[in-house]
């Protein structure tokens, strides 16, 4: 009975440096106003195309190329077609940070399964393990793409799948080398010992433990899978019309910076402010988690 000792102390520590990292991160200026700047990036790209008085697809013959400006609701001007350009901003901000945050949950859950498996069951189960990655990690992500397109078409849901069947590599790198740090402890030995199966340890020792680097690097990767759609659906592998993103958009603007340098310079400033806003989060959150390592 005393062997099981060690497991409500660690249990009971987590929720007050928890609390701690966040009063830290709360302290954090630039933290909190950049998590102010993306809830508000994020209601209004929900909300604009719900209520703006055009629609993502409505064309003004009138209106064409028309700059910036308070007349027929216009204010971020309109494209070749007509077609009002705040609308298909906060629209083309809807896809890409469902894009972003869905990618980077398909990561997330591939990566802390895969990596903590491997890490706690070490051997040549690890071995084999993270030379698959290493095999997948060789896979040029483009190369991907093309041949998912290839073969099955353009579809949103392929990007969804391309970009989070690379990027939990990393993830799952991570996770195992926190999880190789931790599965010696006390507590985890202690709940070994007592015959805990391996997934119930697994899920109430080992994750909760390894979650700090792993909230980090969430913060850096949806602003990295942001830009791989840009990049994507800049080039013609992304998102096609009638749906739009910031990629889109910015590729389309790209070709008329000359004429209309509106076009460009709302999506990429967008764009802009909200991969700032991720990584102020996560430099937050990491001298939050780990406030000596400053």
């Amino acid at each position: 009975m005393s062997a099981a000792q060690p497991l409500p102390a660690a249990n009971a520590s987590s929720p007050s440096l928890w609390r701690l990292a966040g009063r830290r991160f709360a302290r954090n200026r630039a933290a909190m106003a950049s998590v102010v700047v993306l809830l508000l990036i994020g209601l209004a790209s929900v909300l604009v195309p719900m209520f703006w008085p055009h629609g993502i697809e409505d064309a003004s013959w009138e209106y064409i190329m028309a700059p910036p400006s308070l007349d027929n609701w216009h204010w971020f001007g309109t494209d070749a077609n007509g077609r009002d350009l705040l609308v298909r901003v906060f629209y083309g901000g809807r896809v890409s940070l469902a894009i972003g945050l869905m990618t980077t949950l398909v990561a997330l859950l591939i990566g802390v399964s895969y990596g903590s498996i491997a890490g706690f069951v070490g051997g040549r189960v690890d071995g084999v393990m993270m030379r698959i990655v290493d095999v997948l990690y060789s896979l040029p992500l483009l190369f991907f793409i093309i041949i998912l397109v290839t073969v099955f078409g353009r579809n949103i849901f392929l990007v969804f799948i391309a970009i989070g069947a690379v990027e939990w590599l990393t993830m799952a790198r991570i996770v195992r080398g926190q999880t190789l740090s931790i599965r010696h402890k006390e507590f985890v030995e202690s709940a070994v010992a007592i015959g805990m199966p391996k997934p119930m340890i697994l899920r109430r020792y080992i994750v909760p433990n390894v979650l700090g680097p792993v909230v980090v690097y969430v913060t850096l990767l949806i602003p990295t899978n942001i830009l791989v759609e840009s990049y994507l659906s800049f080039i013609g592998l992304g998102v096609q019309e009638p749906l739009t993103s910031w990629g889109l958009l910015i590729s389309q603007g790209a070709g008329a910076i000359d004429s209309a340098p509106w076009l460009l310079l709302f999506p990429a400033g967008f764009l802009a402010v909200t991969m700032f806003a991720f990584n102020f989060i996560g430099d937050g959150l990491r001298d939050a988690l780990d406030p000596q390592g400053r």
